[in-house]
Order: C-alpha cells, then structure tokens, then sequence
C-alpha cells in the first residue's frame, strides 16, 4: 500500500467511525434525553430549549446555529476546524432529524434517571469516537476556541460554564429543579464516558527489553509491529557485564504484538512493562500547546541574527 492510497484509506476510515460515533451520539440524545423534556449544554441543549419554547425543529435549530457561530468565529479558530465542523455538523443534523421522530416517548417509560444515564453514555461514547478521529461537532467548542484565543480563560472551563448556562436555563421554562439536576448529571456522566474512549484510544505502553539478542529483537520490532526502538546501555551489577537494553513505546492495543514478537526471538529475554501517560511526537499524539507570543517573537529574532 503506497502512501497515498494509506492516508485516504486513514481518511475513509476516519469518516466512517466518525458517522457511527455522531449516529450513536443523536440515538442517545433523540431516543433518552429528548421526550424527557431534559435540557442538556453545548449547541445540542440550546436547540432543544429552543424546540421546547418555540417548537422549532431540533436539527434544523442545531445547524443553523453551527453555522452562525462559525461564521463569527471564522478567522478565530482556522479553515481546518471550520470544515472539520461543518462536515460533523452536517451528519449530526441528519441523524438528529431521521431519528427524532421515531422516538415521540422515551425508550423506558417512567425511568428518567434511567434514561439520563443511558442518553449519557450513549452520547459520551459517540463523542469520544468522534474526537479519536479527528472529528469535531461544533456547538460550545466553537465560543470556547475564541474565548481562549483572546483571553486566559481555558478550553474547558469556557465549555462548562457555557454548557451550565444552558442547563440551567431551563428553568425559565419548566420551573423544575429536578431537569436541571437530569441536566448536569447526563454532562458529568457524558464528560466521563467521553474522556474514558478518548484515554483508552491514546493509552501507550512502554517496554524494556533485556536480551542477548537484543539486534534481532529490534529488527523484528521494526518490521513487523513497525515501532521504533531505543539501545540503552546497562551494567548487569551481579555479573559485572555490559548489556544492551531495548527500549520501546506503543499503543496499549499493540503490547500483545511486541509480547510475540520477543518471545518468538528470545524465550529467556527479561521484559518490563509500564503505562506512560502520555507519548508524543512522530507516530503518536501531537503535543498541543499555545507558544507565548513573546517567546515566538524571541525565536523568530534569533532565527534573523543567525541568518
């Protein structure tokens, strides 16, 4: 497979679990949270609160106010999140409309807390997928982006008290305490269901490989799992030797194949194996970090003297 036809087949690929995360996301919503009369944040909640009060569809509410909030916020958050969004947007406002009407009743009749809990995850899993994938559906993101742009206000904490508001807001038409309790308990239980896909998908590992043959061991790692390796040196202290130690990080999902691959090269190689956090850089996550102007502006000065 040539590198081309791989990063399209990533792309279709991304496409597709992107659909199946935004179909679970408006089944969760249209089938649990919806006929329970449940105002939930983000453009989603608004648009419901809007449907409630004045009737309008959900869908077509959601898109257009999408489509409003990234035309203000165009040159704030990039041409790649604007398509990103409108493309999430667009499949989510499909869902959402195909789905609707099926559901006039919840799933589980007389069980609101019941369907909280299940509209949550549903909705929390369908994101995460989502998210995983590069995919993006708008709605708060897009306010949070620009407040964070011009402010020191952080990515988060702009979406919960967005998201909050919304909730809340509620009141004005229902005077019920208890939806708005429905309400933040589904965005605790949705923020936990998406962040457990999103950290279980980035999960890496990392191996230390202590082996006579350590060579094959990293070449084989190389070529079949298609991971890089490190050579660290070491002093085996009951022996007095020096020995080579590999080095070596993947995704969780992967561990199983390197587990194979040194066994099949060394039975009696000694192997550690621990969870990192994180790993970023070439083959992983990109490290996303907002550089201080002042700091560009120092590099981009040292960059001229040097020239």
């Amino acid at each position: 497979m040539t590198d081309t036809t791989r990063k399209y087949f990533n792309l279709a690929q991304d496409y597709v679990m992107i659909t199946f995360g935004l179909l679970c996301y408006a089944f969760g919503f249209t089938a649990f949270i919806l006929p329970e009369k449940i105002v939930i944040g983000s453009v989603t909640g608004l648009s419901s609160l809007i449907h409630f009060w004045l009737g309008w569809n959900v869908a077509i509410t959601y898109y257009v106010i999408n489509i409003i909030l990234l035309c203000i916020a165009f040159h704030s958050v990039g041409k790649q999140f604007v398509l990103r969004t409108v493309i999430g947007a667009t499949i989510a406002t499909i869902m959402i409309g195909v789905l609707q009407p099926m559901f006039s009743t919840p799933i589980i009749e007389q069980q609101t807390f019941m369907n909280v809990i299940l509209g949550a995850v549903l909705c929390g899993f369908g994101l995460g997928i989502v998210f995983t994938h590069n995919g993006s559906t708008g709605g708060t993101d897009i306010i949070a982006a620009m407040v964070a742009k011009y402010s020191t206000v952080s990515f988060g904490r702009t979406m919960m008290y967005c998201d909050v508001l919304i909730i809340c807001s509620s009141y004005l038409l229902f005077h019920s305490i208890d939806k708005i309790v429905y309400g933040l308990i589904f965005m605790v239980i949705y923020s936990v269901a998406a962040d457990r896909v999103i950290n279980n998908t980035r999960q890496s590992v990392q191996f230390l490989i202590i082996s006579k043959k350590w060579k094959e061991i990293a070449d084989n790692i190389i070529q079949e799992a298609h991971r890089g390796c490190t050579i660290l040196e070491g002093t085996g202290w009951y022996t007095k030797d020096h020995v080579k130690i590999v080095m070596v990080m993947c995704r969780k999902h992967e561990s199983v194949n390197i587990f194979r691959i040194i066994k099949e090269t060394d039975r009696e190689a000694i192997i550690t194996q621990s969870n990192v956090n994180g790993v970023y850089g070439t083959g992983f996550d990109e490290l996303k970090v907002r550089i201080k102007k002042n700091r560009e502006h120092h590099d981009h000065n040292e960059q001229a003297t040097n020239a």
